[in-house]
């Protein structure tokens, strides 16, 4: 992933930056929580550090992730989605039940 022009002036990696960035975002975790997961990587950083990081860079690491994320996608050759039947015991009845289903056969 390309840097952004802001991360060059911080003393922190921009590796251990974005890994707190994405951890506060992704995972519900507390800043003390991200502090400790961080400290058990051998990274010392304070939670008022982690949520100055999240405040100033927090939208932006998710929303390139999903850029990417649908560029993707959108490159592969096989992606679609299509409705598939399965057919269902519930109470000594067979009913259908209708389901989304990816290109890898993941249900939506």
């Amino acid at each position: 992933m390309t840097q952004p022009a802001s991360l060059k002036y911080f003393k922190a990696s921009p590796e251990i930056i974005r890994l707190a960035v994405m951890l506060s975002s992704r995972l519900p975790l507390s800043l003390r929580n991200v502090e400790d997961l961080l400290h058990e990587c051998a990274i010392d950083v304070s939670n008022v550090t982690v949520r100055y990081w999240w405040n100033r860079f927090g939208p932006m690491f998710p929303s390139e992730l999903r850029i990417k994320r649908v560029q993707k996608l959108r490159a592969y050759s096989k992606w679609k989605r299509h409705l598939d039947e399965v057919l269902v015991k519930i109470n000594c009845r067979r009913p259908y039940l209708w389901h989304a289903v990816d290109h890898e056969s993941g249900v939506l």
